[in-house]
């Protein structure tokens, strides 16, 4: 076979040119998508930063909002604790004397008064005990009439030397030790007479019997654990509860000037079902909780209180005597502390730190920084900021909350962003109570933070 060079020339040629062909395609497709990425991303750019404007352009326009004027008032002050209902007695009736329940003269859950029969044990074996001790006391005093006789004989016979003197003394000391005998007879007769009574089973205290523990018919002894039923007195009623360590001078400060008041809540935490007052407080604080533990009694005319039920109370201590007091939802909480918008001249809302003493649900104690000339901003947080404009609504009229937010910007009509029932049409209209706000508006939306 002959070799030719020249084909081979030829081969790498053709090849070399392929490879340069697609080098240069590959490049220009690289160039063009780098330009088109390029592109991209600056109208990318430039359709986020309409967007930002979009969003930061806010049309000069009121927010509307409700306002209060702060008051002044007596404020009690109280100490909120968890506590346990408690009987003030809690008693397990049981048998004395053993013998078979004949009777029993109550029903499950029923109110008894004290000295109710609540049941019966069958009285035939300590009647007849009873019965037997009176007759003996009979024997021994007729004995006892006897001898009494015969020493009256010895001592006439004694004065007169006509008897022995020692007869009639052995007579005396005879007559004296049978006078001691219808003592015991009687004390025999007492306890049997006890006895008697023990078989009917008195109630000790007035209050609610619960459930039977022993049914008619049974043979039942004073030894036994379960007892016939359980009473418990609900009316007065005890609550028992702890506040913490750091409140005993607090306490005691106010028990010493006189009675304090402690208040029960019901299921809702909020409605007061039961006043009473504080009885009792402990020597020793739990180490293991650092608690002190404190009772109180409530009268229960209802029976809203239960044994063994979890309740919340409160334990009033002083009053505050006219107080400044505002809504709590016109107390906001800002990075410097707490503060309120308060509504100026010409209907401009100014941030002003305040110092709050007190709060609970619904109203806060002011120590300072608010007057009563004051008008201070409840409700329409949302669009509000410091030195922004407001429209001050009513009560009835107030701001409806979005349930969800709207695009910013204005209204389709190009005339703002406020529509006729006041509310502003650039997004957010004002809320209801924003107890979640954590300050005013961002320093990009407002000229200032809280002062």
């Amino acid at each position: 076979m002959l070799f030719k060079p020249e084909l081979n020339e030829t081969a790498k040629a053709a090849g070399k040119s392929v490879v340069r062909s697609v080098l240069r395609r590959m490049v220009s497709i690289t160039i063009t998508l780098l330009i088109l990425g390029g592109l991209g991303y600056i109208g990318w750019i430039a359709i986020q930063q309409k967007q930002a404007a979009n969003r930061n352009a806010r049309p000069d326009l009121p927010v509307p909002v409700l306002a209060a004027t702060p008051r002044i008032q007596d404020v009690p002050v109280y100490l909120d604790a968890v506590g346990a209902v408690r009987a003030l007695n809690n008693v397990l009736v049981r048998s004395q004397v053993d013998g078979k329940l004949i009777a029993v003269n109550f029903t499950e859950g029923q109110d008894v008064k004290k000295g109710d029969v609540l049941g019966e044990i069958d009285p035939v074996l300590y009647k007849a005990q009873f019965d037997q001790a009176v007759a003996k006391k009979a024997q021994d005093e007729a004995l006892l009439a006897n001898q009494r006789l015969d020493l009256a004989r010895y001592q006439q016979l004694a004065a007169s030397n006509a008897g022995s003197k020692q007869q009639a003394d052995t007579q005396r000391a005879t007559v004296a030790q049978t006078e001691a005998l219808v003592k015991s007879d009687q004390a025999a007769i007492d306890n049997a007479q006890a006895m008697l009574g023990y078989t009917k089973i008195i109630a000790p205290l007035s209050g609610r019997a619960g459930l039977r523990q022993v049914d008619q018919g049974n043979i039942i002894h004073a030894s036994d654990i379960t007892g016939l039923v359980i009473i418990t007195q609900l009316q007065p009623i005890a609550v028992q509860f702890s506040l913490p360590q750091q409140q005993i001078v607090r306490v005691n400060a106010a028990s010493a000037k006189g009675t304090l008041s402690v208040d029960v809540f019901g299921n809702d935490g909020v409605t007061v079902i039961d006043t009473g007052t504080l009885k009792g407080i402990d020597n020793q604080v739990d180490p293991t909780t650092g608690t002190l533990k404190l009772k109180a009694e409530f009268p229960n005319a209802n029976f809203q209180l239960w044994p063994g039920q979890f309740v919340n109370v409160r334990l009033k201590v002083e009053t505050l005597s006219k107080a400044i007091v505002v809504p709590t939802s016109a107390v906001q909480r800002g990075p410097a502390g707490t503060f309120s918008y308060v509504i100026g001249e010409g209907d401009i809302a100014t941030a002003k730190p305040v110092v709050v003493i007190q709060q609970n649900e619904s109203d806060a104690v002011i120590a300072s920084g608010l007057t009563t000339s004051d008008r201070v901003v409840t409700t329409g947080f949302a669009n509000l900021s410091d030195g922004a404009k407001v429209f001050i609504g009513k009560d009835d009229a107030a701001p409806p909350a979005d349930l969800a937010p709207r695009k910013r910007g204005r209204a389709p009509d190009g005339k703002g962003g406020q529509s006729k029932d006041g509310q502003a049409k650039d997004g957010k209209r004002g809320e209801g109570d924003q107890k979640g706000q954590t300050g005013p508006a961002p320093a990009s939306q407002q000229g200032g933070g809280a002062k």
